[in-house]
């Protein structure tokens, strides 16, 4: 890949953001160095858009070459910081200082987050005035004493924790203020704070007795404040009181805070991990998320457990809590905490030498585990949806030394639920998914059928979002006459619904085409019968602008190998693209007809010629809606794919595909390309009969002249008893003029009677002493299949024979 853009001209200039308000410029950046995220402040810094930055390595940026030292792929790192030079769009040279930080989900690297801060115009805030508010503001109780222990300055909370304003103890000691034993202790240590010049700890509550709250454990730290020359002039006491929210209104907060982040994507396992992050380490020191392979109703029968690990976190490193990774299967012995409250259906709390506990611990490697890292404390809540439970979440405690409370619980059991409740949801999204892929799947063609006019490749790709599976389709329909008929079809919507309306527009386009319908006849039948399905499925309340499958879009075409002659109709779906055999390629101009279901509008036919070895492509939008690029540059990509040299139609499926999918489509696509072959004129007979029954004999002569020809002595017999009846039935029942043709289409032989007619002729029972009305019926035991096609001027009455051994 090219270097990045830059105009000429180079100028060394740091990136101070002089005259406007300070911001983050920030970047991410894949384990393969590729730039995956470009923020708007990057923009501002550096001048480049997202489009010209994003998917290129983020080594093009850089003005000159790393050392081993800068390299972020370096063997263990998370994290670096460091100054670099990096070329402004403009070509300026920029030195940046900047920050990288490893981001990782479930416990796999993902990406490198780097940012960089540029500083704005002055606000006006100076040090001196930042120092004194934070001192002023800070949420630790902050006093300062002098040489004589006496107090000089006191912030809010402090002053709030001794009871007094810092005017009402100015100039007074500690022991003074608040006389308590803990007071003189503090006084001593202050002391020695200014002869050893070293802080001193306290782990005492310096409030005096009539102070809310317990008194109890609170750190106090004694810090010396010393002048440039290293001398103590201070002592800074530091009293870092907890605040004291009620527990309800603690796990109020935290639900608030945390639960919105649990179950933010279909995706299972990291729905789990959001659970055990949101728990670790505000509400446990460590948390494991196990679950059922399949999800069971109400709970699991009692006894023997297994479960999939899919989530662990821990406040230590490692997770030594855990003896199974991410991914591995956990098996509870039946009389274990975890498979007990599964099969009740409800959380409980559990201390370390709690007697279930005990003997899980004497069971399970698992559970001594637990013990040998100093848990002392435990919660086991199941992970529930409405009636339905999806795992098990396991919280410890060992290094926080308050035990779980029902509270605790209680907050638990909040966040799990809303975990079940997101992994409930993701199955049903995958379990709907794959029911409706295999819906559509059944529905499409599972082979090509065997024909000779066209040589024929197809793809289906489903959506890669949860929107889920939509309804397009394709289909590939021999016709008469040695005919090929194309289909590309697109239903409104996706899922279940999407499928069946795709399944039944699949089935009546090929009973029309059966029928040998022209295009725009064929569309317009498909339109009524949308019409029609839309009005049956209307729902008070629905989406009845999707009813029945309204604003559905379809391409019709149908291709004559004798002809080379390619006939078109489309409701409201993107025209082919054509490649001719001498390399141009070009959209087919087909009348745009409205998309069907909207009745009342017609539908225009267009006829163009196809050279033999022409490449015809029929698509559904979403190969060309991509989210990284308009329609003007997907059409530009699929015109240079489809035209590359291709052995065949299945390569150049995969090249086009390969060209414009960069990541799971955003909605279906269906491809056909097809490449069209012409039927050597050696292989078509036509003559024309006259309206005389002494003229089926002449009939029967030149055909089994043809076949003599062709090599097709063994199809003789059979083809002079067709040729006699059916154009017997054109001189009787038809009009002049009349015409028989014989196509050898490889191992196909095809008979056709056309004559000025409208009539179309049909198969009767004869009574045993009726001398005719078997001509048909024996027509139909003789052929491969038979059928009556009309056009403007007639009719067309053939039937097709297969052969053994010809080509």
């Amino acid at each position: 890949m090219e270097r990045l853009p830059t105009p000429p001209g180079e100028g060394t200039d740091r990136a101070d953001g002089v005259g406007e308000s300070a911001y983050t410029a920030a970047a991410t950046v894949d384990a393969q160095g590729i730039v995956t995220g470009w923020s708007e402040g990057a923009r501002r810094l550096l001048g480049y858009e997202p489009q010209q930055v994003v998917g290129r390595p983020a080594a093009h940026l850089l003005a000159a070459a790393l050392g081993e030292s800068a390299r972020l792929d370096a063997p263990g790192r998370d994290r670096w910081s460091g100054s670099v030079a990096v070329r402004h769009r403009n070509g300026r040279l920029l030195r940046l200082r900047l920050l990288a930080n490893r981001r990782t989900h479930g416990g796999r690297a993902d990406e490198w987050l780097v940012v960089s801060a540029v500083a704005g115009r002055p606000d006006g805030l100076g040090d001196e005035s930042l120092g004194e508010w934070t001192f002023t503001q800070s949420p630790c109780g902050l006093a300062v004493f002098d040489a004589d222990l006496r107090l000089v300055r006191a912030n809010a909370a402090m002053e709030r924790a001794l009871g007094f304003t810092e005017t009402e103890m100015r100039g007074l000691r500690l022991p003074d203020i608040a006389p308590r034993p803990v007071s003189e202790e503090a006084d001593r240590s202050m002391r020695l704070v200014f002869e050893t010049g070293e802080p001193q700890y306290l782990q005492a509550d310096i409030r005096p007795a009539t102070a809310p709250g317990p008194q109890h454990g609170r750190p106090t730290l004694l810090a010396p404040v010393k002048d440039p020359d290293g001398q103590v002039r201070a002592v800074c006491l530091a009293a870092h009181h907890r605040a004291q929210e009620p527990p309800a209104r603690q796990h109020a907060l935290l639900q608030a805070d945390v639960g919105a982040r649990i179950g933010t994507t279909p995706d299972i396992a990291r729905t789990a991990q959001e659970l055990a992050d949101a728990a670790v380490p505000r509400l446990a020191d460590f948390t494991v998320v196990d679950l059922l392979d399949d999800e069971v109703p109400y709970a699991p029968p009692a006894g023997v457990v297994a479960l999939r690990r899919t989530a662990v976190r821990s406040v230590l490193d490692e997770h030594p809590e855990s003896m199974a990774a991410a991914g591995g299967t956990t098996v509870y012995p039946a009389l274990s905490p975890v498979a007990e409250c599964l099969a009740q259906g409800r959380g409980a709390l559990y201390a370390t030498a709690d007697l279930a506990v005990a003997r899980w611990v004497g069971e399970d490697p698992q559970a001594a585990r637990l013990r040998e890292v100093g848990t002392h404390s435990l919660m086991v809540v199941p992970l529930r949806s409405s009636d339905t439970t999806v795992g098990v979440a396991l919280f410890g405690r060992h290094r926080s030394p308050e035990p779980f409370t029902p509270e605790d619980l209680w907050l638990a059991e909040q966040l799990t639920t809303r975990a079940a409740v997101g992994i409930h949801s993701a199955r049903r999204h995958i379990r709907e998914r794959t029911s409706t892929m295999t819906l559509q799947r059944s529905l499409l063609p599972q082979t090509l059928p065997d024909q000779a006019a066209l040589e024929i490749a197809s793809r289906y790709l489903p959506a890669g979002n949860r929107a889920g599976v939509g309804g397009d389709w394709f289909d590939v329909i021999p016709l008469s006459g040695a005919r090929v008929a194309l289909v590309v079809g697109d239903v409104v919507g996706h899922g279940i619904r999407a499928s069946a309306t795709m399944g039944r527009l699949r089935t009546a386009v090929r009973t029309l085409a059966d029928v040998d319908l022209p295009p725009d006849e064929l569309l317009t039948h498909l339109d009524d019968l949308v019409l029609r399905l839309s009005t049956d499925e209307a729902v008070p309340g629905g989406a009845a602008e999707t009813a029945g499958g309204i604003g559905t879009t379809c391409l019709y075409a149908v291709y004559d190998p004798i002809s080379r002659r390619c006939t078109l109709a489309r409701a409201g779906h993107p025209p082919p693209a054509v490649v001719t055999p001498g390399g141009a390629v070009y959209l087919l101009d087909v009348p745009a007809g409205p998309p069907l279901g909207l009745g009342g509008l017609p539908f225009e036919t267009s006829e163009t010629e196809l050279p033999e070895g022409s490449l015809l492509a029929l698509y559904t939008d979403g190969l060309l809606e991509a989210r990284d690029r308009d329609i003007d540059e997907a059409l530009d990509k699929m015109f240079a794919a489809i035209a590359r040299p291709a052995q065949t139609p299945e390569s150049a499926c995969d090249q086009v595909l390969t060209a414009l999918l960069t990541h799971l489509p955003d909605d279906d696509i269906a491809l056909l390309i097809a490449r069209t072959r012409a039927l050597a004129p050696d292989r078509v007979a036509v003559w024309d009969l006259a309206c005389d029954p002494a003229d089926v004999a002449r009939a029967r002569q030149l055909a089994t002249g043809r076949l003599a020809a062709w090599g097709l002595t063994d199809a003789v017999f059979v083809t002079e008893l067709m040729v006699s009846e059916l154009v017997t039935n054109a001189i009787r029942y038809g009009r002049p003029p009349i015409q028989l043709r014989l196509v050898h289409e490889k191992n196909t032989l095809i008979c056709e009677v056309s004559d000025s007619g409208s009539t179309t002729p049909h198969m009767r029972r004869a009574r045993i002493f009726d001398e005719g009305g078997r001509g048909l019926l024996l027509v139909a035991q003789l052929a491969r299949r038979w059928g009556t096609r009309h056009s403007p001027t007639g009719k067309t009455v053939w039937a097709e024979q297969s052969l053994t051994g010809s080509e």
